[in-house]
């Protein structure tokens, strides 16, 4: 395992976590409340990377501006029904969920007339097998929290199309500090019109919210940026994907969550899922050559 590898891993870890961080946050935050200080921190903690790596490139304000304000609002409702949806559901059961999004992507793309390959295919029959076991429970009931999370799996996944679109077109961290404000505005909007937050509630959650705020944004996505200039975008993928598994990890060993035989049954199904759908074929391995890595 090369160092870069080691970062995507640690970035894996990082965004896992963060399911925990989110949860916790809310014992005294609401979840727009926490949001909003959350994506505010996110921003502010991205503008020295802008300062960095971009201040002497040349992009179109406009077109960056434009494509940050969609992934915005995509990205704001994603997360917006992530963060309510863990006030229902368990961190392990929000992780999963959530990162169906990678296996929401390629089904997506069946409108593009973008082919699925086989793998991806058995991948997703497997996860669906896992999400059912996960989420219904008797009488075909589906827990409100993990609904939740599922509605806002799609949102995810439309969030990976816009970034994919703009990606290549406008300067990426710029773009990300834009759709980062987006977010953080309507965050404030929502929070000031339905919660009532406090300067006090935000400062005794300062650790959470330095965790999802500057952890899992500014640290992760270099780490990430780092990590996916050494590796095949499909291994990195690979990587990236269990961040549920230390969602899991993390609900187990900070907050004392547990799981059923049937629901750890399901996590495994959509584990296994996720990793068949994302391992290298020779078409995935052919275009990761064809990459430029550096």
């Amino acid at each position: 395992m090369t160092i870069s590898h080691g970062f995507l891993w640690l970035t894996a870890v990082i965004w896992g976590f963060a399911f925990v961080a989110q949860s916790v946050g809310m014992d005294l935050l609401g979840p727009y409340s926490f949001n909003a200080t959350r994506f505010t921190l996110a921003a502010l903690s991205m503008l020295p990377l802008a300062y960095l790596f971009e201040r002497h490139r040349r992009a179109d304000l406009s077109l960056t501006l434009k494509a940050g304000a969609i992934a915005g609002l995509v990205l704001f409702l994603g997360a917006t029904l992530q963060q309510v949806g863990l006030l229902y559901t368990t961190a392990a059961n929000a992780g999963f969920i959530t990162t169906m999004y990678m296996l929401f992507v390629p089904i997506a793309g069946l409108f593009l007339k973008h082919k699925i390959a086989r793998n991806t295919w058995f991948g997703i029959v497997l996860a669906l097998v896992g999400l059912f076991m996960l989420t219904v429970g008797p009488n075909l009931s589906i827990q409100k929290g993990d609904g939740i999370e599922l509605i806002g799996a799609f949102f995810w996944a439309g969030h990976v199309l816009v970034v994919g679109y703009y990606s290549r077109k406008v300067p990426i961290i710029s773009f990300s500090i834009v759709q980062l404000v987006i977010v953080a505005a309507l965050s404030w909007l929502m929070a000031l019109s339905f919660e009532q937050p406090t300067w006090q509630a935000i400062k005794l959650s300062w650790l959470p919210l330095v965790y999802a705020g500057i952890a899992s944004s500014a640290i992760a996505y270099s780490l990430q940026t780092l990590g996916q200039k050494n590796v095949a975008p499909s291994s990195a993928a690979l990587i990236l994907s269990t961040e549920a598994v230390f969602a899991a990890i993390g609900g187990w060993l900070l907050m004392n969550e547990t799981l059923s035989h049937r629901e750890l049954l399901g996590c495994a199904f959509i584990f296994v899922g996720m990793m068949a759908s994302q391992w290298p074929t020779k078409q995935t391995k052919a275009a990761d050559q064809a990459v430029p890595l550096s």
